[in-house]
């Protein structure tokens, strides 16, 4: 066989083999792509996360909340100092997980006051925070000096300063003037060691005292001190179960006291816990008085409950919680993953989803109700999603606005995505009614998610709010309106924008109408035994029922902590500079290879001749 035929063959095989030696030799643009920086949406949260972080992360809850019990860390004296109560390892892997940390400072030690353990005053609070006899500011000031350096920079003092001594749950035993004193003196410590400390008022069930908020900072605002120090709090806190519908009245509430008491401007308002515990669980079922509540129904209240606290100028909301943890069959369990064997209950996807589908929202949010549906429009840079729901037994059907040409319909519950287009300009909407149980209509029906991508805000219809006043009062257990309510109506801001109503009329068609039943509270579970491990808080109170539409109201928009920038979507294989994709580079060495061979067999009969 001669060389030209020889060198003809060569470059064949080569040509043969470009495909399989491009795909070895040719890098996939895919694997020089930097992986995209997720920012977690640091308004989620998932109490006591560290137990499950795992389904933490899965879930992408951005805060967390951990107890620090001062009976634990300091058991027997001043001198004593237990690390083992909160694992730094918790810290560590929060951190490593972008999830942010709320320590909950509670229980004195019996050595450390003349009252009852747990809930007496601390011995020395009226001295000076540099005075040795001040030993809640002693201790306050080793936390921050401790716990600063490991990530935690936001302290709640003590937990639901509103239930009054006898009352099951009772966790302080001073009085508000006392609390107050107890907040002041953790403020000012807290802020000399760790300047970037934030301190919380305990969580409020707002049920129990409804007028505790208004005579607690009415003794702030008369320290003469307070004012030029920040009034000695940044955020306060509530604690809202079982009847999403309350939330926006108890939210309005906490802003429109503020304003009544001079403070200005207004501090940030978190629900630090939500939830409506299920009763009907099969796998874990609990006798309960009142407030029975199913899976199905547990999992509804998280959008819909998140979607009213958001849009009221909640700045931050927590789920009680991740995982209940060392309990005994028959006890009420509360966690998106049940005790026994982690699985997820319904409410953990419901609870994912409505990340997915709402993180990285922007303001304003927007919002249209009737007597028979909510609707809330959130904002985001991928687009818009529409969270929906029926408020009566009856179903309901709404003819909704299209924003783009198409959208999906989700599920939350189940993650369910149906692709759906509009006819006419408006997507035909059907949403089932609420579920009761003996009597009790808790929250809506099963909410939908309506989501479309690429939406600018500009597009979405909207009105200016209502005029101010006509929000209607939330009403109190025994069913009459609180000032704070009806004063709560008359706060106007930025966040939020309705509809108007001549556009709602237009868009929306209901079957039937239903009443909310009042209902009583259900009797409170036994607290677990203190162990040397982080234990359950008191078993949330729920909100008393409220057959009232409660008033929507916001703060000023600066209340809403900026969001990090969305990072921008992966580029594709062609998108990637300095990189040939696969299938372009095999058809350059076939090119290349067939040129090259037509050049040799040229080159060989020229020579020959």
């Amino acid at each position: 066989m001669n060389k030209t035929i020889k060198l003809l063959l060569f470059f064949l095989v080569l040509i043969g083999l470009t495909p399989g030696i491009t795909a070895v030799l040719t890098p996939t643009a895919s694997a020089y792509i930097p992986p995209q920086q997720t920012a977690l949406d640091p308004r989620f949260g998932a109490i006591e996360s560290f137990w499950a972080p795992a389904e933490a992360a899965e879930l992408g809850v951005g805060w967390e909340r951990i107890l620090f019990y001062w009976n634990e860390i300091q058991p027997a004296g001043p001198g004593d100092w237990n690390t083992l109560h909160v694992h730094e390892e918790w810290l560590a892997e929060a951190r490593a997980n972008g999830r942010q940390v709320l320590g909950l400072l509670k229980n004195t030690p019996q050595w450390a006051t003349d009252g009852q353990f747990a809930s007496g005053v601390p011995r020395g609070l009226y001295l000076p925070v540099t005075d040795p006899g001040n030993l809640w500011a002693n201790y306050v000031r080793r936390v921050a000096q401790y716990y600063g350096p490991l990530g935690v920079h936001n302290w709640i003092v003590w937990n639901e300063p509103d239930i009054a001594p006898n009352v099951y749950g009772h966790e302080f035993a001073g009085t508000t003037a006392d609390y107050y004193q107890l907040v002041k003196v953790a403020y000012q410590v807290m802020k000399q060691v760790d300047p970037q400390a934030k301190i919380h008022i305990g969580g409020m069930t707002h049920w129990h005292d409804p007028g505790y908020l208004r005579r607690f900072l009415q003794v702030v605002v008369n320290d003469p001190e307070a004012a030029d120090n920040n009034y000695f709090f940044d955020v306060l806190t509530y604690h809202i179960y079982f009847r999403p519908e309350t939330i926006p009245g108890i939210v309005g509430n906490a802003f429109a006291v503020q304003q009544q008491v001079g403070i200005s401007p207004f501090k940030e308002v978190w629900i630090n816990e939500t939830n409506a515990r299920p009763s009907m669980d099969p796998q874990w079922p609990v006798q309960v008085q009142a407030f029975n509540i199913d899976l199905e129904q547990q999992a509804w209240y998280i959008p819909q409950a998140y979607a009213l606290g958001f849009y009221a100028g909640a700045n931050r909301i927590g789920f009680y919680k991740l995982v209940d943890i060392n309990m005994n069959p028959g006890d009420e369990s509360w966690g998106l993953i049940r005790p026994y064997d982690f699985s997820k209950r319904p409410a953990f996807y419901a609870y994912k989803n409505t990340i997915k589908y709402l993180a990285g929202f922007q303001y304003p949010l927007r919002r249209e109700q009737s007597a028979n549906h909510y609707l809330f429009s959130f904002t985001r840079p991928q687009g818009v999603t529409r969270v929906m729901w029926a408020r009566t037994t009856a179903p309901v059907d709404l003819r909704v606005p299209a924003l783009a040409a198409s959208g999906i319909l989700v599920d939350p519950v189940t993650g369910q995505e149906t692709a759906v287009t509009p006819t006419g300009g408006f997507y035909n909407i059907h949403l089932n009614g609420q579920r009761c149980h003996n009597g009790e209509c808790l929250m809506g029906g099963p909410p939908i998610f309506l989501v479309e991508a690429g939406v600018a805000p500009e597009t979405i219809p909207t009105a200016p709010p209502p005029a101010v006043g006509t929000s209607a009062a939330t009403a109190t257990p025994n069913g009459s309106a609180t000032p704070e309510a009806s004063a709560a109506a008359t706060i106007t801001g930025t966040i939020r924008a309705t509809t108007d109503a001549a556009s709602l009329a237009a868009t929306t068609a209901v079957t039937a109408t239903a009443t909310l039943t009042p209902t009583t509270k259900p009797t409170k579970t036994p607290r677990p035994t203190r162990t040397p491990s982080p234990t359950p808080t008191t078993t949330p109170t729920p909100t008393s029922t409220s057959t009232a539409i409660p008033p929507t109201n916001t703060p000023p928009a600066t209340a809403v902590a900026a969001l990090p920038p969305t990072a921008a979507p992966t580029p594709t294989a062609a998108t990637v500079a300095g990189f040939i994709p696969a299938s372009q580079a095999s058809w350059w060495f076939l090119g290349a290879g067939l040129g090259l061979g037509v050049l040799l067999m040229g080159f060989t009969i020229w020579r020959r001749r």
